[in-house]
């Protein structure tokens, strides 16, 4: 079944690509959803009208994320955590940590944006991608450190009973 897409969907395809697709998921999940349309003439017409103006506008959204992308570059985030032997921390320095720095720093991003297959478990440097505009991605700086533990009071630091 030949289908035009309505709106990008993950792992499928782009908006206005023309796709085919099993019969079972365009009509029982794509066109439902009015994710996409069944491919036709006038379908055609309208999509390469649709297009060419999806085009102008991607444009200029990427021209707005580049900037982002820069600011984004430049970030350092910092992590103090309690470390074991070998630099394994207890915890970890998940994908929500890093939202909330980036949030705390005024950047709006999607947790699901982070490109973080796990959590970060050892104390280090580690370069995180971020996906800012379809393939568009920034990088951003990561260190996990060892968290400095206060000093234990000695005997002589107690006020004196009396």
């Amino acid at each position: 079944m030949k289908v035009i897409l309505k709106q990008d969907v993950e792992n499928v395809g782009r908006k206005g690509d023309i796709l085919n697709v099993a019969s079972g998921f365009g009509r029982n999940f794509l066109i439902p959803r009015k994710l996409a349309l069944v491919v036709t003439l006038s379908n055609m017409k309208m999509v390469e009208l649709e297009r060419k103006s999806l085009k102008k506008k991607v444009e200029v959204e990427r021209l707005s994320y580049r900037d982002l992308i820069q600011r984004l570059n430049q970030v350092t985030l910092s992590f103090a955590r309690k470390a074991g032997e070998k630099d394994h921390i207890f915890g970890s320095v998940s994908a929500t940590d890093i939202k909330d720095a980036l949030d705390k720093l005024g950047f709006e991003i999607d947790k699901k944006k982070i490109a973080l297959e796990e959590p970060l478990k050892r104390l280090g440097n580690y370069t995180i991608a971020v996906k800012v505009f379809h393939d568009d991605k920034a990088e951003i700086k990561v260190a996990v450190v060892k968290e400095e533990e206060p000093a234990l009071a000695s005997a002589d630091d107690k006020p004196a009973a009396g």
